[in-house]
């Protein structure tokens, strides 16, 4: 199947302020849909709160953590920190978004209600982490002290199309890291508890995957290359913690996230969903950038494969020492 887009001439492009404007309707009508299909919910029915007990600090009956006293796996447990430290960073997000889209109209609804819906989510991993003592507190908030301090700058706030093709991607990636980390905990709240949040995040994929749609609609050459660049240069926002590569290594080979996910679970359902690679119409850039994507999807299921080598082979070796 074929999509023809109408769109400007290359020389014509599309500024921030006019796409923003274009675009009004469908946000305000995605807007619309999504708060007729969402449902919420209350956080603190998700926290196992009769497994909490004291810290020390101020309270002499308080109990020092302990690694034994976690329900979750090492590997659930590295990936909570990561997904929560990520949550953490929602001042820095909203301030990103808000500044891009702005603050009134269905733009401004939209920012406010995407913040106030992701503000649950550090709420309640942050409430289930101490109260079934899954990680040490301490260092969880010195993690986040540190985090935080640094700031955040996203690589795609240069233009509100870049912005806008990563979190189509970057929802559905978070989405997949915390289902992945829910089956991979150990635990069945822990699970429970980060399947409700991937609900919120598979929504809030679909608004964004929707606008960016109607972005190939009106500028499809513009769209083309913020898609490819975003792609291309892709990184989780959580990039910038403290130890992120050691602990993204150890999530890759645990099966929360890795090439082969991003790949499969991640960059290809959206480009398939939206038929990127079969938009035709384009400008000169457009068609240049549409097949820097494609060389870049197969050279990177290229790279999944390799990765999926190495960790059977690693798998491999662990089963032979065990034999």
């Amino acid at each position: 199947m074929t999509i023809t887009s109408p769109h400007l001439g290359s020389s014509e492009a599309w500024t921030d302020a006019k796409l923003l404007y274009a675009l009004e309707e469908v946000v305000e009508k995605e807007l619309n849909r999504h708060l007729k299909v969402t449902k919420d919910w209350m956080p603190h029915e998700y926290v196992p709160w009769s497994d909490g007990r004291n810290f020390p600090g101020f309270f002499e009956d308080g109990e020092a953590w302990d690694p034994q006293q976690s329900k979750v796996t090492d590997i659930g447990r590295i990936a909570l920190v990561v997904n929560l430290l990520t949550e953490d960073n929602l001042p820095s997000y909203h301030h990103e978004i808000a500044t891009l889209f702005g603050r009134n109209g269905a733009w401004g609804t939209w920012v406010h209600r995407w913040t106030a819906e992701e503000g649950r989510h550090g709420i309640v991993m942050r409430d289930y982490l101490l109260a079934s003592r899954a990680v040490d507190p301490d260092k969880l908030e010195a993690f986040r002290m540190q985090h935080m301090s640094e700031g955040f700058e996203s690589d795609n706030s240069h233009s509100m199309l870049h912005s806008v093709a990563y979190v189509a991607f970057q929802e559905l990636a978070t989405r997949i890291s915390h289902r992945n980390t829910g089956h991979q905990s150990g635990d069945p709240v822990c699970d429970r508890m980060l399947a409700r949040i991937a609900q919120d995040e598979n929504l809030h994929m679909i608004f964004y995957r929707n606008l960016l749609a109607a972005a190939f609609e009106i500028a499809p050459d513009q769209t083309m290359q913020a898609v490819r660049d975003v792609v291309v240069n892709f990184r989780m926002p959580g990039h910038g913690m403290p130890g992120f590569e050691r602990m993204a290594a150890q999530m890759a080979i645990g099966g929360v996230y890795n090439l082969r996910i991003h790949h499969d679970d991640v960059l290809s359902p959206v480009i398939r969903f939206l038929k990127i690679m079969d938009i035709d119409g384009l400008g000169p850039e457009g068609r240049k950038a549409q097949e820097e994507l494609g060389l870049f999807m197969n050279g990177l299921d290229s790279e999944a494969r390799k990765f999926d080598e190495r960790l059977a082979a690693r798998a491999a070796r662990m089963a032979a020492r065990k034999g």
